[in-house]
């Protein structure tokens, strides 16, 4: 177990003290805060960036006593996130092993209001009552009110707040209540951690072959790498930098890369790509760029073409926007070597298509493919390199459970260029809409109105019509068009010839469109947070000033717990803010995809968090008796003793 700092709202600790233990703790005392690791002190307030948050936090005091802990955006200076209390962990996690306990924080915010299920690691879920003070002879204080089976209570000190995270599942069946005094929560556990044990079991042994395999060790980067990178008119961010880094060191070693780069729509994924497939065709390999959709690669297609123009490179597309007899052509030279770079659909995984030198396999969105594309894809990731990419992020803690063993990249840093999308909550009113569609067309720009009912889309479409300037071209997208249909208009809007695309949430995620600066959800109350900042994150790709209008019937019929969401959205719409709050269930599915559908039984019993830690002491114990080296057969050891090497602690593989 390894020290921590926890600081209390409205308890005396002295900013002197705090900041001695930071220094303990291996924090760096700066000017200013920048990343993790760094802390300053300005009077009596202390800004520090604990490790494993998005945004540092001010700590605020009057005399000896805290007064207020919140998360802040240093770039703006704006207020986020208040918080109760504060365990800060050790900088030197970040660099040196520790022996992991399923008893320590994967995260250093509990983040619980009255009512909320509660997992308590060692007795179990139950229901968080509030905070409440106990005065005895001997002592007083505040404790955590939890109330289990049979109306049971459970008081925890807040010194034992580290033991209790708010319980999540993928599931939306509310929890079983754990019973106080019986084996009950224990036998659970136990279900778990041999569940949690196997799929551990399996990620290593992957791990372990991919490295026993070996593969294709690429050049370092040449002049032509270099000009490539500096043609792009953007300038890198921080993330942006370390994920290309990665994937490069990746692409550099003996070993074949299986990498998945994970960062919100627009952060900059596809370069990181682009930088991937240019490296590897350098070196003489052929690329395959496979998507889950036609528009996608088409979009991704004309991106790679103008990016390599002045590059003896050959880009080409293989989809349904190609007839018959291109689409033979084009297979005939991917066989023969002539094109080294492909992007395509699932058509590419037909059986027909087959490469001279494949080197490396980019997937956007592998969890929208079906299950065959998904076994022929396993195929395809035999001994070459692997780069996947997501836009759905996925939990701080379960990034955390797997680090060492799932090589992920983050990218949360958001473009310099980008500006903050600003959203407005409003009643249903023409003029402010013929107002905010005109506006946007009249500054050269593009409009997607959101009404997410197909059965009057057609209304809607009439009664927009009829407000509008009829020079204003309009078209509708909805779920029940044909693909061929779909396609087109999609392509048409890409190409800037619809200037008001009327759409049903179709348009949710994956399309890029750089025009497309005002975004109009109607009857906004309908949606989820998680929906809500995904259909936002469709405008304000670039420079220009973006807007979201999130339209209602009439806020007086709505309930209080549905105004609140929208004003969640409403409110935190500059960069990043959206993380802790909007982003909640979205990272949950993007967790549910990393996992797999057999761990989500194991995550309903315990909770998201628990299941988390119990993963990386998991992880961290089976690495430890099977030395892990760069060979497959310590998997096979670790195999072979499921139950004894544990309790005797012998080392069977090799060290």
């Amino acid at each position: 177990m390894f020290e921590t700092l926890k600081i209390y709202t409205h308890k005396e600790i002295s900013l002197e003290d705090i900041i001695e233990k930071l220094a303990h703790l291996e924090y760096h005392r700066q000017e200013a805060v920048s990343e993790e690791g760094d802390f300053s002190v300005k009077g009596d307030t202390l800004e520090v960036f604990p490790v494993n948050f998005s945004f540092p936090v001010r700590i605020e005091w009057e005399f000896n006593t805290v007064t207020k802990i919140y998360s802040f955006d240093s770039k703006i200076n704006r207020k986020l996130l208040d918080y109760n209390f504060l365990i800060i962990i050790p900088f030197i996690r970040k660099r040196h092993k520790y022996k992991y306990s399923e008893d320590i924080p994967l995260d250093a915010v509990l983040k619980i209001k009255k009512g909320d299920y509660v997992v308590h690691t060692q007795y179990g879920i139950g229901r968080f009552l509030g905070i409440k003070m106990i005065k005895t002879a001997k002592m007083k204080g505040y404790f955590f009110e939890i109330e289990y089976s049979n109306k049971d209570k459970l008081y925890v000190p807040r010194e034992d707040a580290h033991l209790i995270q708010k319980y999540i599942s993928f599931s939306l069946r509310s929890p079983k209540l754990s019973r106080l005094g019986s084996r009950e929560w224990a036998n659970i556990k136990q279900r778990a951690e041999r569940g949690i044990k196997n799929f551990a079991l399996r990620l290593l042994k992957i791990e372990a072959q991919r490295k026993f395999i070996g593969g294709f060790r690429y050049s370092r980067d040449g002049q032509w790498q270099k000009m490539f990178e500096d043609s792009f008119p953007y300038e890198d961010t921080e993330d942006q930098k370390k994920a290309a880094q990665d994937v490069k060191s990746d692409m550099e070693s003996a070993q074949c890369m299986d990498r998945l780069i994970c960062g919100d729509v627009g952060y900059g994924k596809t370069e990181v790509a682009m930088r991937a497939a240019f490296k590897a065709v350098m070196d003489a390999k052929q690329v395959a760029f496979l998507v889950p959709t036609t528009v996608l690669a088409y979009q991704h297609y004309k991106s790679l073409k103008e990016r390599i123009a002045d590059f003896p490179i050959n880009v080409e597309m293989l989809s349904r926007f190609r007839t018959k007899s291109e689409q033979k052509s084009i297979i005939e030279g991917i066989k023969l070597g002539k094109v080294d770079i492909i992007v395509g659909t699932h058509r590419l995984l037909s059986a027909d298509v087959s490469f001279k030198d494949l080197g490396l396999l980019i997937i956007d969105e592998e969890q929208r493919f079906g299950v065959a594309h998904k076994e022929r894809i396993k195929q395809l990731k035999t001994g070459i390199d692997v780069l996947a990419l997501t836009a759905t992020p996925i939990p701080r803690t379960l990034y955390m459970s797997m680090v060492g063993i799932k090589d992920i990249s983050v990218i949360k840093t958001a473009p310099k260029e980008r500006m903050a999308i600003r959203t407005k909550l409003i009643e249903f009113n023409e003029e402010l809409i013929k107002e905010a569609i005109s506006y946007e067309v009249k500054r050269g720009g593009q409009v997607f109105f959101v009404h997410n009912r197909i059965e009057t889309i057609e209304k809607v479409r009439k009664k927009i019509e009829g407000f509008l300037s009829p020079d204003i071209r309009i078209e509708v997208v909805h779920g029940r068009l044909s693909s061929k249909e779909i396609e087109n208009i999609m392509l048409k809007f890409i190409e800037a010839k619809i200037d008001c695309l009327i759409s049903t949430a179709i348009v949710e995620s994956g399309i890029d469109i750089p025009r497309a600066n005002t975004i109009i959800i109607n009857d906004a109350h309908n949606f989820g947070l998680s929906d809500l900042h995904q259909l936002r994150g469709r405008v304000g790709r670039f420079n220009v000033q973006a807007y979201a209008y999130l339209v209602v019937p009439r806020l007086k019929a709505l309930s209080q717990d549905v105004i609140k969401r929208l004003r969640l959205v409403e409110e935190f719409s500059h960069l990043g803010s959206g993380f802790d709050i909007a982003m909640s269930d979205l990272e949950l599915r993007g967790a549910g995809n990393l996992l797999g559908s057999q761990q989500h039984g194991f995550v309903w019993m315990i909770g998201f968090d628990l299941y988390c830690r119990l993963l990386k002491k998991e992880i961290e114990y089976l690495k430890e008796v099977s030395g892990f080296r760069n060979d497959a057969d310590n998997m096979q050891a670790a195999e072979s003793c499921p139950g004894g090497c544990r309790q005797n602690r012998k080392v069977t593989g090799r060290r």
